[in-house]
């Protein structure tokens, strides 16, 4: 079998979808996104795709290491992203060509379902607590178990003792809404101070989250161990590294209990599986990152069934469903009182409905939120 054709799609709101063609008819997907730099990676797509038409698809570590070794410079967002995507369509090809789900190549099902958890709302700023109270009702009666809630509140106001009242009010008010026994993860998306975040610790802990996703941002792996020892709160992080490489040092210095990587970014789904076993040394746990479309989370659910210290696994939680497959895939994933069947079907476990994906085309180019300081117009982190 040879590789003959790769062929991208922009989707909204946000996604590229791949599609690699072989020589014996057999496709696979997959999704090389990289939020508000999709256009850059679909061209190291198609560089790469130079790389490997011709190549036999089976060969999956050898291919993976002939597009990060086989030019001097390695890892990265744009190289990995694009990687990432290609990664996911080869072992989509391959599981359809031996008729079996990907997570039976990697060693068979560590479970019989998987738990989703769902964002309560999108980032909004300042909701009053009637309104968080609300948002955590509804996740409540669709039958999620596990939820995760931004920080509420600008940017300019993140490192204030007032932001921090307010919101251990909301969280408590979640708390209180949802009982004991949901879980209730807390996305401090990095925004907050070395010097702040150990106090938000403190007062959260009385109501038990289940961890805190980048306390700080990622860079500064010590920042990150020193507020590990602050608090009893687990702490998550992984979404922004690449590759074993990027997470070597967080599990070595146990920076985090709870690892992130996204299957979109890392570099695909045999490195998700490389980073949970090097994990799995230091007791962590994963909860693989997904904000994305429909085939990141087919991908995350292969590695969500094969590896034993798998947890929640994330999604955009989006109105339409569009991030579950609907009206995009044959048969979409259904979430039923929280979890998500272990995907059967062969590769990645679906089939794209290609004659509507022109109807979601888009012109590839989508841009990040940009926040500033409203007092003197200074850039904040998203």
């Amino acid at each position: 079998m040879k590789i003959t054709k790769l062929e991208t799609f922009h989707i909204r709101p946000r996604w590229l979808f791949l599609k690699i063609s072989t020589d014996e008819g057999v496709c696979g997907w997959g999704e090389p996104d990289l939020e508000g730099k999709t256009k850059v990676v679909e061209e190291a797509v198609h560089i790469l795709g130079k790389m490997i038409i011709g190549e036999d698809p089976m060969n999956i570590e050898h291919l993976w290491q002939l597009m990060y070794r086989g030019a001097f410079y390695r890892g990265g967002a744009i190289l990995c992203s694009a990687i990432s995507g290609i990664e996911q369509a080869l072992w989509d090809i391959k599981g359809k060509t031996y008729g079996v789900p990907v997570w039976q190549l990697l060693g068979g099902r560590c479970r019989d379902r998987i738990r989703m958890y769902a964002h309560i709302t999108p980032n909004v700023e300042n909701p009053t607590v009637g309104q968080v109270r609300e948002w955590a009702k509804k996740r409540l009666e669709a039958g999620f178990k596990s939820l995760k809630t931004p920080m509420f509140a600008p940017v300019r106001h993140i490192d204030t003792m007032q932001t921090v009242e307010k919101y251990i009010e909301k969280f408590a008010a979640i708390r209180e809404t949802v009982g004991k026994e949901v879980d209730i993860a807390i996305d401090f998306h990095g925004r907050i101070s070395p010097a702040m975040a150990p106090i938000l610790c403190r007062e959260l802990e009385p109501y038990y989250p289940m961890f805190i996703e980048e306390p700080v941002l990622p860079e500064n792996v010590d920042a990150m161990v020193k507020i590990a020892k602050s608090t009893s709160i687990p702490i998550a992080t992984g979404e922004r590294l690449f590759t074993t490489w990027g997470f070597r040092e967080v599990i070595e210095k146990q920076a985090a209990q709870v690892l992130q990587p996204d299957v979109c970014h890392c570099g695909g789904i045999l490195q998700t599986y490389k980073i949970a076993a090097m994990g799995a040394n230091y007791y962590c746990s994963m909860a693989p990152h997904n904000p994305l479309g429909p085939i990141a989370l087919a991908a995350c659910l292969q590695i969500d069934t094969c590896i034993p210290n798998f947890t929640a696994q994330e999604h955009p939680t989006m109105p339409d469903g569009t991030d579950l497959g609907n009206i995009l895939f044959k048969e979409p994933f259904r979430i039923v009182d929280g979890y998500i069947d272990i995907p059967e079907k062969p590769g990645l476990g679906f089939e794209v409905n290609e004659e509507v994906l022109k109807d979601f085309a888009y012109d590839g180019y989508y841009t990040c939120p940009v926040e500033y300081h409203s007092d003197d117009n200074s850039l904040g982190d998203w």
